[in-house]
């Protein structure tokens, strides 16, 4: 069983990424929000569940033990399979899906391609009691953008080529009027900061 890699990334594309461990390059499916966090030849670490068909074996990483377990729950419900299960939390994160399973909100899991009504129903019935809801400890943790999604956004801006100042600009004035999810979840943040920044090619005399 292989549950964790550590290497450099030697290339990380959308879902993919490959993780050059001992000279052996593994191909890993991630979530697009963990891939932004990854940067070619830079060294990362994954926790990895190994899933294990009759024609094939398929690595899936997970950057904390949180959206593993959530994960290994996941595909552990009846008509979710492993790309389904990543396909979740690419869409929500292991508070998010605690939460929707906590207000019986199928709706939530409804959003997700690939995952219909009585999947959806299926996961909230399934995941009930298993997966607890984390207490948030006071108002501005629950409201402001964590320095983690922060961190993340500002790295994948400067991946596509905009300076570090014009990063954290763009970020700043988006999280003025950016709602508290937007705020902590880095796909959306990212969005909204490309929006600030427009083009990249607009940005070449800052350099």
């Amino acid at each position: 069983m292989i549950s964790a890699l550590r290497g450099t990334v030697l290339s990380v594309s959308g879902g993919t990424a490959v993780i050059d461990v001992g000279g052996v390059g593994f191909s890993v499916s991630v979530t697009p929000r963990h891939a932004l966090t990854m940067r070619v030849g830079g060294e990362t670490t994954v926790l990895t569940s190994l899933i294990v068909r009759e024609d094939s074996l398929a690595l899936f990483g997970f950057a904390d033990q949180e959206s593993l377990d959530v994960f290994s729950l996941l595909v552990g419900v009846t008509g979710v399979g492993p790309k389904s299960a990543l396909g979740v939390l690419a869409e929500l994160t292991a508070g998010d899906i605690a939460l929707a399973v906590a207000r019986d909100d199928d709706a939530a899991f409804r959003k997700v391609t690939g995952i219909g009504p009585k999947t959806a129903k299926l996961i909230v019935v399934s995941l009930a009691g298993k997966i607890a809801v984390r207490p948030v400890e006071s108002h501005a943790e629950a409201v402001g953008p964590s320095k983690v999604v922060r961190v993340n956004v500002e790295r994948a801006l400067v991946g596509l080529g905009w300076p570090e100042r014009n990063a954290a600009a763009a970020v700043d004035e988006v999280l003025e009027t950016a709602s508290a999810t937007d705020a902590a979840n880095v796909q959306s943040l990212l969005r909204l900061a490309l929006g600030v920044l427009g083009p990249a090619k607009t940005t070449g005399g800052d350099r």
